[in-house]
Formats: structure tokens, C-alpha cells, sequence
């Protein structure tokens, strides 16, 4: 069995099966950790978990992950039927997204293909939200992009339900999860990519996402309201300081808070080019402890969800 443990409790005699963090960073997989150098370099990387074989490690690996936090206790069995489960339903939600998102760049809006994506994600969600994240964390480095807004958009729907909203209402929240990205489709892929901090022109280009995939799909047409504000809107923040439009408390509605926790949270427990993951509890009570940013009542459901 592959179980996921925090780095700080590495210990010779573990067999790593893969540092989560950027391949350029720390390149090496499946070995045994045989001397205080693979220690350092696996402690001085910015990963926040290691993945580690039961089978292959010469010492107790069930015994060490009793040191860790509550949230790593239940891990993913890949025999599972819940995981399965979820497995078969991401594999569906990426390739209606995949249609969808490429029939939207091209300029022609597959509502359809978007609303399969939303309801796989929802499936997939629902099953067990905890499992969930832990299945999007370790497919997020071969579908990145396709597998941000599919987490996004089962999440919200989760959420949603949780707050007990209208089901049309849930569905359609969960359209705009798939769809809340849909900008960086037209940002350039250099950018998208790039390994290091972006330049002032770079990062201008990058917080246009959110205007660019407005204005696109309003010019499609056969948006609702609520998709084009969360694809507008989801970088806002409470206290006024986010963009495009620099909104405040009020002026920002449910469905875009949602997205707005629901975002930031995947974005701080994926693994990208440029930094590790976070581990779900430490990205939590980050956000929590920026109400002048996020609801704290939605963090908290978030934290309730997966807890």
C-alpha cells in the first residue's frame, strides 16, 4: 500500500515512492532512504508530503504514521470501492471537460459537455469528500489544468448541497466551477508554466484571466449570470483588495465566495511548477485566518466536509 505521510517524519529505512514537489526541485523516485543526505534534501525541499511504500520500507511505516495529524489517518487504498468509484468518475469529468473547454476556446460553448464535467465532479465528490481530495492531489501533475477546475467544481457543488441550496441551483454552481478558469485557456502557455516568479508584465497578463474568460463566453452567449460572475469575480475579496473590479463584503454573492474558498484551497494543496502542496489542515487554518479575505463560514464547511 502507497501511504502518504508529512516530510518532517521521514526515517531511513523508508522507501519513497515520490517527493511531492516540482520534479526540477527533487527528480528522484522510488528509492530507500539509506543515508542523512536523502534526509536533508528530502526535509529542504518545499514538498509538504512524502508517498511511501508499506510493502518496501524496512521499518514500521503504520507505527510512524501514527505521529501524524488527524487528516492523515485515512489514506487512499487504490482497492477501495469509494476510490474506484471516484477514479471512474474524475476520468469521466476530464474528458467531458477536455471536449467541453476546447470547443469553447475555439468559440463555440458545448453547454452540454460542460454540465457532464460539473456532474462527474459531483459524483465523484459525493462519494467521499476527503478521498476526493486526496485522488485530485496525486492526478494534479499529469491533468493540472483540466484537474483544478474539476476539484473546484465538485467541492462547490458539495458545499453547495451541504448549505442546502436549490438543485438547480447546486448544478449550476458546479457549471462554473468548470468553468471559472476558462481565461487561462487564452493566456499564454509560458506563462501558464513558468517555473519562477513572474515579471510585472507577466503577473498583469495572468490577473486578466478572470476578464478574458468573462468577456469571452459572454460573447458566446448562452451563459448565465452566475457562471460570468464567477468567472469574473472569483479572485475578489472581502475587505476590497482583489480584482478586477475591486468588490467589498456584500457586493460579492454566495456562488463566488464558494469558488473563491474552493479555489484558493485546491490551489494551496496541488502541487505546481513553482511550489509544493500544502497540507489540507495547514491551508485551512491559513484561510481561516483571513477573514478580511474568505467567509469564514464557508472555510469552516470546507473544513467540516473533509474532517
Amino acid at each position: 500500500m502507497i501511504l502518504r505521510l508529512p516530510k518532517n517524519l521521514v526515517r531511513k529505512g523508508l522507501y519513497i515512492e515520490a517527493v511531492e514537489c516540482p520534479s526540477h526541485e527533487f527528480a528522484r523516485r522510488r528509492f530507500m532512504v539509506e543515508t542523512q543526505e536523502d534526509l536533508n534534501a528530502i526535509r529542504m525541499s518545499s514538498a509538504v508530503d512524502i508517498l511511501v511504500s508499506q510493502k518496501k520500507s524496512q521499518i514500521d511505516v503504520l507505527a510512524l504514521l501514527k505521529q501524524a495529524p488527524p487528516q492523515y489517518h485515512r489514506q487512499a487504498n487504490p482497492a477501495d470501492p469509494q476510490m474506484l468509484e471516484i477514479k471512474g468518475a474524475l476520468s469521466d469529468a476530464v474528458l467531458s471537460m477536455h471536449r467541453g473547454m476546447s470547443e469553447a476556446a475555439a468559440g463555440r460553448l458545448d453547454m452540454s459537455q460542460i454540465a457532464d464535467a460539473a456532474a462527474s465532479a459531483r459524483q465523484a465528490v459525493e462519494a467521499a469528500p476527503d478521498l476526493f481530495v486526496q485522488v485530485t492531489r496525486l492526478k494534479a501533475k499529469d491533468k493540472a489544468s483540466y484537474m483544478h477546475s474539476i476539484s473546484v467544481a465538485g467541492l462547490m457543488t458539495e458545499m453547495a448541497a451541504r448549505l442546502e441550496l436549490d438543485d438547480d441551483l447546486i448544478d449550476e454552481i458546479g457549471r462554473a466551477g468548470i468553468l471559472h478558469d476558462l481565461g487561462k485557456l487564452l493566456i499564454p502557455n509560458a506563462i501558464l508554466n513558468k517555473p519562477g516568479k513572474l515579471n510585472a508584465a507577466e503577473m498583469r497578463m495572468m490577473r486578466s484571466h478572470p476578464e478574458i474568460g468573462y468577456r469571452h463566453m459572454k460573447k458566446l452567449g448562452g451563459v448565465s449570470d452566475l457562471i460570468l460572475d464567477v468567472c469574473r469575480l472569483h479572485h475578489e475579496a472581502l475587505d476590497g483588495s482583489g480584482y478586477p473590479l475591486g468588490l467589498k463584503d456584500e457586493q460579492i454573492g454566495i456562488a463566488v465566495r464558494i469558488c473563491t474558498v474552493c479555489d484558493v484551497f485546491d490551489a494551496l494543496t496541488s502541487v505546481r511548477s513553482y511550489k509544493g502542496a500544502w497540507s489540507a489542515s495547514d491551508a485551512l487554518t491559513w484561510m481561516y485566518d483571513r477573514p478580511n479575505l474568505f467567509d469564514r463560514k464557508l472555510v469552516l464547511r470546507l473544513s467540516s466536509m473533509l474532517n
